[in-house]
């Protein structure tokens, strides 16, 4: 990997993400893993000058010529935006610009020339305004890395959670809720720990949906028609899978001990205590697709933007477990 670095989408350039970007190369410049910005090179100068940081930019022509300057410089593959940038306040004119970022970042993986894919925040209106059709960076990123079940992770050393359903209304959960939907996301979660994460044996907890895990039907019966026997169906594969557990009985020090991710029913079940454990630490990882990608888990901070107070641990922790899981990829390849 030490000829293929990682390469760093754009994200909204309203948004936080070149600030953390500057704050991610002075921190891994010394040790790496190295990684190469997808960017307008002068704006992220001018970032740079304005929030006064030591961090020399350089546009370079290819991602093995950003490992090499990587030391001395932030390497920048140039992707130039059409209009200024004011820290804040989204343009519809920067759209294609950080589409193409994208595009290309997963192209360089799919071409060997970079080993993972990490994205910087956008907001989804920023993909709607620009024509891409999808609700997020997770399904599109899919279609781009040529297909795949993707599945949102929310990883940090503290916890790693999984939510079944993502971006709906809570309304709709119950009835997205299915015996097969639940299987598939355990298998995925399941097979991306034993070959990104390098555990021989994975154990899964998955919660109930309903307040005490329904308590025995008498709070719902989703635990019982659906949540149990997907956990059935996992077990007979050979997967060690225990549950429903209650939700709000599963996140505590001693319980984490006893598994290593929790599929959860829904996105706030999920999220919420990753977020309360680990703020500034935890990683936004799309398993399922045949290329790695991972992300800062938080959005683009808007309110904060161009302060330079922005906090660059999500996005460096994102870098390192890239870098981790690609080597994994690789050594496996190798093998």
């Amino acid at each position: 990997m030490r000829s293929r670095p990682l390469a760093l989408t754009m994200g909204d350039p309203a948004g936080i993400g070149g600030e953390i970007a500057l704050a991610a190369w002075s921190a891994l410049r010394a040790r790496g893993p190295a990684f190469v910005a997808i960017d307008d090179p002068d704006r992220l100068a001018a970032l740079a000058r304005r929030l006064g940081r030591d961090v020399p930019v350089r546009a370079v022509g290819s991602p093995a010529e950003g490992v090499a300057v990587f030391a001395r410089a932030l390497p920048v593959l140039p992707e130039p935006l059409p209009a200024p940038v004011e820290p804040g306040r989204p343009d519809p004119a920067h759209g294609p610009a950080i589409i193409r970022s994208v595009e290309r970042a997963v192209a360089l993986v799919r071409a060997d020339e970079a080993a993972a894919v990490v994205t910087n925040p956008l907001a989804k209106t920023t993909l709607l305004a620009g024509g891409i059709s999808h609700a997020g960076h997770t399904s599109w990123l899919a279609e781009l890395a040529g297909g795949g079940e993707p599945v949102m992770m929310l990883a940090s050393p503290l916890l790693r959670v999984v939510p079944v359903t993502v971006h709906i209304p809570f309304a709709a959960v119950p009835s997205a809720l299915t015996v097969e939907r639940i299987v598939a996301a355990g298998r995925i979660v399941a097979a991306a720990l034993r070959a990104d994460f390098g555990l021989g044996r994975p154990r899964l907890a998955v919660t109930g949906l309903n307040p005490h895990a329904g308590e025995a039907g008498t709070i719902g019966r989703e635990e019982i028609d659906v949540i149990r026997p997907a956990i059935e169906a996992l077990r007979a594969e050979g997967l060690a899978a225990s549950g429903p557990h209650p939700a709000d009985s599963l996140f505590h020090a001693r319980a984490r001990e006893g598994y290593d991710a929790v599929l959860c029913m829904y996105h706030d079940q999920a999220l919420i205590p990753i977020k309360t454990l680990d703020f500034a630490g935890a990683v936004n990882v799309t398993l399922g697709l045949p290329i790695v990608r991972t992300s800062p888990d938080h959005g683009t901070a808007y309110d904060i933007a161009g302060r330079g107070v922005a906090d660059a641990s999500s996005l460096i922790a994102a870098i390192e477990l890239a870098a981790a899981m690609a080597a994994r990829r690789e050594r496996a390849r190798a093998a």
